[in-house]
């Protein structure tokens, strides 16, 4: 009796000094001393090496710094000591699709939603799934749905009318980034996704209208100052365009469609080895990109190479990107 009662006081005493490092780990969160917080995550893990909050925690810490291959380890340990853990699996999920593991992410989010099946924001992380997937009816029903759970979020609404822009149906984007809007005026996103509305429906003046009230919102957001300098590249306005997309990558060098409006400006201006060199880069980065395959077919057939074009222009056909009666010649 006696040795149970030791045994059950320093188990006593090891719960409480693993809530202890939790809490003053969160206390560093808070005081953004994310290092202070992970040593105090670790001393917790010295004590149990199979604390799932402890894993969890440590994950998102990786995760805020972008060290998404180690908070996807963290996340593992966290869903293998606690196999019912959601939290883990939710932020494993998002972590995956960090990383491009598109398949991986669906399999964890979907389990979120078959134990919860109410959480407006799982629903959201599976529409941008299925986005990355370019399976987009699947993810406009799934934001559709968040969008019930959660009637008043805007990015609910500025990623519902993205779905609808990447399907080319621009008067159903328009309207759900302008319900966006009505909801949060501050909604940034909103106003640059009108801006690409209209950029394909070549309103260049009221693209700019709409990017500058992003811009005021945001000044050094290096998505808005892309795209800008798109409008500038689609106008003529060529120097100007290569000054806000060298600003857009300095500010944010892992953004492939910058990459892509770069290899753009390359094209425009006739040096093609140099664009290829660019796009080639851009869908290494983010094979998703809007035309990226229409671009790298263009810069291999100016270049002379007009053979190895064709399977570019193949996959931008399959992805609806080019009429297939538009291939040049040597691809039919």
């Amino acid at each position: 009796m006696m040795l149970g009662l030791v045994l059950l006081a320093c188990s006593d005493s090891k719960e409480t000094r693993l809530q202890r490092f939790l809490l003053q780990s969160n206390d560093m969160i808070k005081n953004q001393k994310p290092d202070e917080a992970e040593h105090y995550l670790r001393e917790a893990l010295k004590l149990d090496s199979c604390f799932a909050d402890a894993w969890n925690n440590l994950g998102t810490l990786h995760f805020n710094k972008s060290k998404y291959q180690e908070a996807l380890e963290d996340y593992d340990h966290a869903v293998a000591c606690y196999p019912d853990y959601l939290d883990a699996y939710f932020n494993r999920a998002n972590t995956a699709y960090e990383l491009k593991e598109y398949y991986r992410a669906m399999k964890d989010i979907d389990y979120v939603i078959m134990h919860k099946p109410d959480t407006a924001v799982a629903w959201f992380s599976k529409g941008l799934i299925h986005t990355r997937l370019r399976e987009f009816d699947r993810a406009r029903d799934a934001f559709k749905f968040a969008g019930v759970l959660d009637s008043k979020n805007a990015e609910i609404w500025v990623n519902l009318g993205t779905v609808h822009y990447y399907k080319k149906q621009y008067d159903s984007a328009r309207l759900n980034f302008e319900h966006a809007l009505r909801l949060d005026p501050q909604e940034a996103n909103a106003y640059n996704a009108l801006a690409m509305v209209d950029i394909e429906l070549q309103k260049y003046d009221d693209a700019r209208k709409q990017l500058a009230e992003a811009l005021t919102l945001h000044p050094r957001d290096p998505f808005f100052l892309n795209n800008r300098g798109y409008i500038a590249l689609l106008t003529g306005d060529v120097e100007n365009g290569r000054k806000d997309i060298d600003l857009s990558i300095g500010l944010d060098p892992y953004n492939g469609w910058a990459y892509r409006n770069k290899g753009i400006y390359y094209l425009m201006t006739h040096q093609e080895k140099e664009a290829l060199r660019l796009f080639k880069q851009a869908e290494e980065m983010d094979p998703f990109i809007d035309r990226i395959y229409v671009y790298l077919g263009d810069a291999l057939r100016l270049s002379g190479d007009a053979k190895g074009a064709c399977p570019y222009y193949a996959k931008a056909v399959t992805r609806g990107e080019m009429p297939a009666d538009k291939l040049p010649s040597a691809c039919r």
